[in-house]
Parts: C-alpha cells; sequence; structure tokens
C-alpha cells in the first residue's frame, strides 16, 4: 500500500472528507431552504385555491342574484301588463258608458223635439179650427143670440181641444 503514504493520496482523502462535511452541511442548509420555499408555493396555492373559492362564491351569489333580478322583472312586466289589461278594460267600459249616456240623450233630445213640434202643430191646428169655427159660425149664425153662441163656443173650444 504504498499509495497511502503519497502525499497526493492523503489530499484526496483530506478533499473527499471536506466535500463530505460539506455536503452534510450544505445539504441541510438547502434542504432546509427547499422546504421553506416549498412551504411558500404551497401557501400561496392554498391562497390562490382560496381566492379561486371565493370568486366562484362571488360569481355564483351575481349569477343568483341576476336570476333573481330577472324573475322579480318578469314580474313586474307581468303585474304591469295585467294593470294595463285593467285599466284598458275599465277604459272601454267607462267609453261604454259615455256612448249610452250620449245616445240615451240623444234620444230624450229627439223626444222633446217631437213633444215641442207635436205641441206647436195641436196648438196650431187649434188655433186653425177655432178661426175656422168661428168664421164659420160668423157666416151662419148672426144677430145677437148668433153673437153670444159664438163667443160661448169660441171661450169653451180652448178647453175641449186640449
Amino acid at each position: 500500500m504504498e499509495f497511502i503514504s503519497e502525499p497526493t493520496f492523503a489530499v484526496l482523502v483530506a478533499f473527499i472528507i471536506f466535500v463530505a462535511l460539506l455536503y452534510k452541511t450544505a445539504k441541510k442548509g438547502i434542504s432546509a431552504s427547499l422546504d421553506a420555499k416549498i412551504e411558500e408555493i404551497r401557501s400561496e396555492v392554498d391562497e390562490a385555491q382560496k381566492l379561486r373559492e371565493e370568486a366562484q362564491a362571488t360569481l355564483a351569489a351575481y349569477q343568483r342574484q341576476q336570476r333573481d333580478a330577472i324573475e322579480e322583472i318578469e314580474t313586474l312586466l307581468g303585474r304591469a301588463q295585467s294593470e294595463a289589461d285593467a285599466h284598458r278594460a275599465e277604459a272601454e267600459r267607462a267609453l261604454e258608458t259615455v256612448l249610452k249616456r250620449q245616445e240615451q240623450q240623444a234620444q230624450e233630445k229627439i223626444a222633446q223635439a217631437e213633444a215641442t213640434a207635436l205641441r206647436e202643430i195641436r196648438d196650431q191646428a187649434i188655433d186653425v179650427a177655432i178661426s175656422a169655427t168661428s168664421n164659420l159660425l160668423a157666416e151662419k149664425l148672426s144677430g145677437d143670440a148668433g153673437d153670444a153662441l159664438i163667443s160661448q163656443s169660441i171661450r169653451d173650444l180652448p178647453g175641449r181641444l186640449h
């Protein structure tokens, strides 16, 4: 074993021991550094996962609010449509009532006009009959007895014709 006594061998052994000690010491430091980095990354991944879950919950909440808003809008539209239909029906009934009232008023005016026309015609007919009777009696009756009879008949005639 001659190579053991050589200084190169001793340097080699010392170098190997140095590298082994350096590796063992460095391994603890590197391992601790890597473990810290892994823990940091794991923490960031957990935080990202929490943020993702929060974002999904927020998205679900907004979607739910949107559905609720759409349902509310549809309900409001339905209510507005039914109210509009009710107002239209009420307006139609009111218009029909007004038209019937106007028709009735027109018929009453026509009836009044007819009654007025009949009264005027009857009055004219009475006046003509009185005048004709008066003229006829004046021609047929003469003297005091005729005058008295004519006067009495003329006085009684309006009461009998009306």
